[in-house]
């Protein structure tokens, strides 16, 4: 098992190379500067999109842009924001975070520009039916001798989507939290009981397909967002004396890595802290890998741009506020120096350490919502990868695999499911993000044409 989870890391470290950084970071720099931030002067309409000010039950789609919205965040708000900051924290130190943020909003104009494409180049499935995503984007837009770059993104979305990291998180958080201080803890037995469960749970949501995985993420995700945002704000107001310090720490710890203990990236702490935090920031917000167009691009909406305002969003909700909320509470709390716990366990300390008695087992309320509802999410974008690849009607298949490897999640290592899914990440972010920058033109195009509308629309 020592030697699987080597090799798995060293897949890691290769797929998250230079070539990667400069296709994420530098292809999402270049498509913010060629659309010159016109999205983002767009917030308000965006919000007015999402409330539903614009739909139309005609439209062609399956789901409004508040259920699109929230199905895409139901897999990125989770164990990513909760266990994938305590984990940037503990390698990289505060400065991670600043990195986070940069990828976050570098992901905003990415999401803007992948979800108007998936949109704008919807395809059909073998049964005829209308769907969206990089993969069809890929060959609708620039055409079938894409169809390899196409099937590479399928291919790697089979493994990206598995749920193992979500649920080693979920594992862990019950044990250390419910079971452990209970004396219930019973090694690898319980492990597989928990993941018995989340299978069951999990597979009375999934075999109901895309409406019932977007009705319960509408539903799960807002409250729960909600209750972590009240929870973290009473952390921070226990310890506001420290707050200045950490926020000012986040900035100036960026650029001398003083705390970063991970590997050297281009010769030095202060890139690897940089490679550091837009892995996280990527595993956390997903801007460039391709999951979130897949339930964008099934929106109810004849306007492509309007679905990139909504999705563009995502980011913002994601990691420059949720992500944020936890690492506050890691650094305000010391337990990021004072802890050798990592992931889960350390937002589980610094929850415990602010609120005592009841801000663990709030925590493991909201790990809980946002692990299962992520769980929902990601069978959709793996089924629908199924589908390209192997036809509409052996799409299901898929979820049997999907629901037996929630046991393998349950039951395996941190390092080696972290590592696994950050590298079929990689292999999916290659064909979505060149893709894209091809593409990047057409989806100008789009946004001047529908900006001119809006803006004629309002002066009348």
């Amino acid at each position: 098992m020592e030697k699987l989870d080597s090799f798995i890391a060293d897949m890691s470290s290769i797929a998250w190379g230079l070539p990667l950084l400069i296709i994420l970071i530098g292809g999402g720099i270049y498509l913010l500067i060629r659309i010159r931030f016109l999205p983002f002067r767009y917030l308000g309409h965006a919000i007015s999109v999402l409330r539903g000010k614009y739909d139309d039950e005609n439209d062609e789609g399956e789901i409004t842009h508040f259920q699109a919205l929230m199905t895409a965040l139901s897999s990125t708000v989770g164990m990513g924001n909760i266990a994938g900051v305590a984990v940037a924290i503990a390698i990289g130190g505060p400065g991670a975070v600043f990195w986070m943020w940069v990828s976050a909003v570098i992901g905003m104009s990415t999401k803007f520009f992948t979800a108007t494409l998936a949109i704008l180049y919807r395809g059909k499935d073998s049964e005829g039916k209308v769907q969206g995503g990089p993969m069809y984007f890929i060959i609708e837009g620039l055409g079938k001798k894409w169809m390899p770059m196409a099937m590479l993104f399928s291919i790697a979305g089979l493994v990206g989507a598995l749920p193992v990291f979500n649920v080693n998180q979920l594992t862990q958080a019950i044990n250390d939290i419910l079971l452990k201080p209970a004396g219930l803890y019973s090694g690898f037995k319980t492990d597989l009981l928990i993941g018995l469960v989340l299978a069951a749970i999990t597979a009375v949501v999934i075999l109901g397909g895309l409406s019932r995985i977007s009705k319960t993420a509408s539903k799960m995700v807002p409250a729960m967002v909600l209750l972590y945002f009240i929870l973290v704000l009473i952390i921070l107001g226990v310890n506001i004396d420290v707050v200045p310090k950490y926020l000012s720490l986040i900035f100036t710890d960026a650029f001398s890595a003083n705390f970063y203990k991970g590997d050297t990236f281009l010769g030095g702490l202060v890139g690897g802290i940089i490679l550091l935090g837009i892995r996280r920031g990527a595993f956390s917000n997903e801007a460039g890998i391709g999951t979130a167009p897949m339930a964008h691009g099934a929106a109810k909406t004849n306007e492509p741009i309007r679905e990139g305002l909504v999705a563009m969003l995502g980011p913002a909700i994601d990691t420059l506020v949720i992500c944020t909320l936890t690492a506050l509470a890691i650094l305000v709390t010391g337990v990021w120096q004072s802890s050798d716990a990592n992931g889960v366990s350390l937002t589980a300390s610094a929850f415990g350490e602010s609120i005592p008695y009841v801000g663990k087992y709030a925590l493991l309320a909201c790990i809980a919502v946002f692990s299962i509802s992520s769980l929902f999410s990601y069978s959709y974008y793996g089924s629908k990868c199924m589908s390209f690849i192997f036809g509409a009607k052996n799409k299901g298949i898929y979820n049997y695999f999907y629901i037996i490897s929630i046991l393998l999640g349950a039951t395996t290592s941190l390092s080696m499911m972290i590592n696994l899914i950050d590298t079929f990440f990689a292999l999916m972010a290659i064909p979505t993000m060149t893709a894209t920058i091809i593409l990047a033109p057409k989806v100008i195009k789009q946004a001047k044409i529908y900006f001119s509308k809006l803006k004629d629309a309002k002066n009348k």
